[in-house]
């Protein structure tokens, strides 16, 4: 079997791996003791001490639990998904509710903390975790309530993707969630959230109906299209730049969790036929249709050119669609056939557990030209070669107006993207070479990137919003204007003017 090697695992599994810190936490001391003065840093650097009093009446304050170096949970709760980050904050508040989200932001702004928030822990560049501040632990939060006859679901701010697919599949109903069960829904949603069915149901934020959000004056908000609606305006794809959303209010949509998945496969060699042709086959495709070529690398060490299919529509419609791709060349191997939605959501949960090394660059192509499919082949030469893979975008998620969120990149054809996933940490720097080559060659044919995947600076992420970063900076000026929110694609606050 050719195609790369997806583990199923027990959703159950991931789920108790991400929260076990919460369940020994609750098992703990019932209040919390403070027994000295500890150092912190501010958000510019300032190293600064909060006095055992601070700590106790923070502690005391809340309903969850305040983590401290060397008490029981801390290591696991400051751990997040990527092995590459190893921080350790001056304390974790593992909130139980949004009273404890208002309780921690009002002390970290009040002392002007570097300030973490942690929901499923899955940012790349580990901006969910600090050295030396508060990290804010939603973990707890993970409750999701579906209202089948509204077609509506209230997922808690540290819930996971998992969480939320279980809760709607359930009740025959979807919304657009990723591919990696154990991702958090809140990082995932504010940055604009792609999947497997934002063709067909637009993107996580386009089925966004309300929030509940903590800001940096530690007040609780409902957001919506009636409600504080510029902050509402600004979540949607401006990410965690705003505040703490301790809770989500989705869209759902009736929906056959049969669908006609799989995937087709090549060797590497076709790959420069296989592009050229997807280029062309891609711009006609129906909304049901989520069409993703892949490549990568077998344990053989064998190039492998691959496209991951679903279509979530009518069966026998869906086979009339794919037949040209299907006919287009003799592959090594053909999957497609009914498939479960639900297994397809956790097939790449073991390959990107949580632990493994992991980096990424990507980017938009607005569109599959001779030179960038080019220079995608020529340069997927050499040791060590990354996984390459392609974000089909485009059916519903672009007939949203690009200035109606703050999420902007509406026209882009795909999202790119170039990652490397290992355990030997002594290979990291070859690895991490090998990706960059490769997006030296691909990135003067992209034209932004998505904000969730990128560590860019933030001159990059200012020009990367369009002509929606001056709003997005006047809001963040009004509702953040000491940036208490800066770990994230980070927008800086501006006096209109």
């Amino acid at each position: 079997m050719l195609r790369r090697t997806f583990c199923k695992t027990a959703f159950a599994a991931a789920v108790t791996a991400a929260v076990e810190h919460s369940t020994a936490v609750a098992a703990g001391e019932p209040s919390f003791r403070a027994m000295a003065d500890i150092a912190a840093v501010t958000g510019d650097g300032r190293e600064v001490s909060i006095s055992k009093a601070e700590l106790q009446e923070l502690g005391g304050s809340l309903d969850g639990s305040l983590l401290l170096r060397g008490n029981d949970g801390y290591d696991s709760a400051r751990r997040v998904w990527n092995g590459m980050i190893d921080r350790r904050p001056a304390m974790i508040a593992v909130c139980s509710s949004a009273r404890d989200v208002a309780a921690a932001v009002t002390f970290a702004a009040e002392r002007e903390l570097l300030l973490a928030v942690k929901g499923g822990g899955h940012s790349y560049p580990g901006k969910s975790v600090c050295d030396g501040g508060l990290m804010i632990d939603l973990a707890p939060m993970h409750g999701v309530v579906v209202d089948a006859e509204r077609r509506r679901a209230s997922v808690g701010g540290g819930a996971l993707l998992g969480h939320l697919d279980t809760a709607s599949f359930a009740r025959g109903l979807a919304t657009t969630t990723g591919i990696v069960s154990h991702t958090g829904v809140g990082g995932f949603t504010l940055g604009g959230g792609m999947g497997r069915t934002d063709r067909k149901f637009g993107l996580a934020i386009d089925n966004l109906l309300a929030a509940e959000l903590v800001p940096a004056d530690g007040r609780i908000r409902r957001l919506s299209d009636d409600e504080d609606t510029d902050l509402f305006w600004a979540i949607r794809g401006g990410g965690g730049n705003f505040g703490v959303v301790t809770k989500f209010e989705f869209r759902l949509h009736p929906f056959d969790t049969t669908v006609l998945g799989g995937g087709i496969y090549y060797p590497f060699t076709q790959a420069r036929d296989l592009l050229t042709f997807f280029a062309e086959y891609s711009a006609d495709l129906p909304d049901e249709a989520n069409v993703e070529p892949n490549a990568f690398v077998t344990a053989e060490g064998e190039r492998i050119i691959s496209v991951s299919v679903t279509y979530a529509g009518d069966a026998l419609e869906g086979e009339k669609v794919l037949a040209p791709l299907r006919a287009f060349a003799r592959p090594l191997e053909d999957t497609i056939g009914p498939t479960s939605y639900a297994e397809m959501q956790t097939q790449a949960d073991e390959y990107y557990a949580h632990g493994t090394l992991n980096y990424l660059k990507s980017g938009y192509f607005s569109e599959l030209s001779p030179a960038l499919i080019a220079a995608i082949v020529e340069s997927y030469e050499g040791d060590m070669l990354p996984d390459l893979w392609f974000q089909h975008l485009g059916g519903a998620m672009a007939r949203v107006d690009p200035r109606a969120t703050a999420y902007f990149h509406r026209d882009a054809h795909s999202n790119f993207g170039i990652s490397g996933v290992w355990r030997d940490a002594s290979e990291s720097e070859k690895r991490i070479g090998a990706i960059r080559r490769i997006y030296d060659a691909v990135e003067p044919h992209m034209a932004g990137f998505y904000t969730n995947l990128n560590e860019d600076s933030e001159r990059r992420t200012w020009g990367n919003y369009g002509p929606n970063y001056q709003r997005l900076a006047e809001i963040k000026y009004r509702h953040d204007p000491r940036n208490l929110f800066r770990l994230n694609a980070n927008v800086q606050p501006v006096v209109q003017g």
